[in-house]
C-alpha cells in the first residue's frame, strides 16, 4: 500500500507525518507500506523546516534527507491512500483526481468521528511543533490500527 500525506508546503506537517508513519510501519513490521508526502503549494526540493527538524530529532526521527514535492495528478494516481492535514488540502487533492482515496487525516483515523485539521506549526515556536508532532503520532497510530484492522490487501494480519 502506498500512502501520501499532504499539507501546504511539505516542510512541516506532512514531512513530520511521513517520518512518523515510516517509523510506525517499521515498528509494526509493515514492510509493504510505502510512505510519501507532498504539498499543495510546495517549493520543490526544500528541506524540512528548522522546527520540524529539531522536534523530530528530539524523538529520534531523521528528517535531514526530506525534500519537498509539489502535489501532482501523477503523485495522486500513484498512491492508494492520501491523507490531508486540512479541508483545503483535501479539496485540492480531489480537484487533481483524488476523489475516493483522499481523506482528512483525523477523519480517516477516527472513522469520520472527527473532522478537524492538524495544527499548522509554521511560524510558531518549538512548542507548537512539538504539539503538532504529538498530534501526528497519535493520529497516524490510529490510521495504522485501522488499516491493519481492515486488513488492507497488502498488509500482513
Amino acid at each position: 500500500m502506498k500512502i501520501l500525506f499532504v499539507c501546504t508546503g511539505n516542510t512541516c506537517r506532512s514531512a513530520m507525518a511521513e517520518g512518523v508513519a515510516r517509523r510506525i510501519a517499521v515498528e509494526r513490521g509493515l514492510s509493504e507500506v510505502v510512505i510519501g508526502s507532498a504539498g499543495t503549494s510546495a517549493w520543490e526540493g526544500s528541506p524540512a523546516s528548522d522546527g520540524a527538524l529539531l522536534v523530530a530529532m528530539e524523538r529520534q526521527l531523521d528528517l535531514s534527507q526530506h525534500r519537498s514535492r509539489q502535489l501532482t495528478p501523477d503523485l495522486i494516481a500513484a498512491h492508494e491512500l492520501i491523507l490531508a492535514m486540512g479541508p483545503h488540502h483535501l479539496e485540492r487533492i480531489e480537484a487533481l483526481g483524488g476523489t475516493g482515496k483522499a481523506h482528512l487525516l483525523t477523519a480517516f483515523a477516527s472513522y469520520n468521528a472527527e473532522l478537524r485539521s492538524i495544527n499548522d506549526p509554521f511560524g510558531g515556536d518549538l512548542e507548537h511543533y512539538r504539539a503538532t508532532l504529538t498530534e501526528l503520532e497519535r493520529e497516524i497510530r490510529l490510521v495504522v490500527d485501522r488499516l491493519v484492522a481492515e486488513r488492507a490487501p497488502d498488509l500482513p494480519p
